[in-house]
């Protein structure tokens, strides 16, 4: 745990940089006064509702690398450093990054797309959640039987299920209702179906 591979670590640092800078730059013009936009840096790069007057393009990229809070950013870091480096050895530093980008816009994508012809609206999505599941989900199925220990609650667990019980508890844990799970699922499903294609392409 916590064995830091040069691409994690490097992802780890641009996660809490972007952070400090969101507290930093937290001024800026409002110009979207309907979907409480933040101003400033928050505001540019977090995943607007499509069709608002906040939404860009770029926002697909830029959202997983923006946090709301300590607590948001620490318990993905988290995750990321104890799940994330022994996929970047299995596969490569190439490989996961692709992987990670690919995990993180498809969540940001079906989430957005989801909203859009639901018709729901709503405020900004952001965080590294949706490639933080995609992690997840690769762990579970590239290391199905290794056996996790478990911090809450502290017990072993094999990496094939663990996917679904960390699902279980955010969901179980959201109080305010405000965790994206569908960027959650919408991370795992894109890391299942990715894998298995490389799988079918003997990769």
């Amino acid at each position: 745990m916590f064995n830091l591979t040069p691409l994690v670590r490097n992802l780890i640092i641009v996660n809490v940089v972007v952070f400090l800078l969101q507290n930093l730059m937290p001024v800026g013009s409002d110009r979207c006064i309907e979907f409480q936009y933040s101003p400033g840096l928050t505001g540019l790069i977090s995943l607007w509702p499509i069709g608002s007057c906040a939404f860009a393009p770029y926002q697909f990229f830029t959202y997983m690398f923006a946090h709301g809070g300590f607590g948001h950013i620490f318990f993905n870091m988290l995750a990321l450093a104890s799940f994330a480096p022994i996929l970047e050895h299995y596969w490569g530093e190439k490989k996961f990054l692709t992987f990670y980008v690919i995990t993180g816009m498809g969540a940001g994508i079906l989430y957005a797309v989801v909203n859009y012809f639901m018709g729901t609206g709503g405020g900004s999505m952001l965080g590294a959640s949706g490639a933080i599941y995609g992690i997840l989900m690769a762990f579970g199925m590239v290391f199905p039987n290794l056996e996790i220990m478990l911090l809450f609650p502290p017990i072993p667990l094999k990496a094939k299920y663990m996917v679904f019980v960390m699902g279980f508890l955010t969901y179980a844990m959201d109080r305010s209702g405000s965790v994206a799970h569908l960027a959650h699922f919408g991370g795992a499903l894109v890391a299942f179906v990715l894998i298995s294609i490389w799988r079918s392409q003997g990769r």
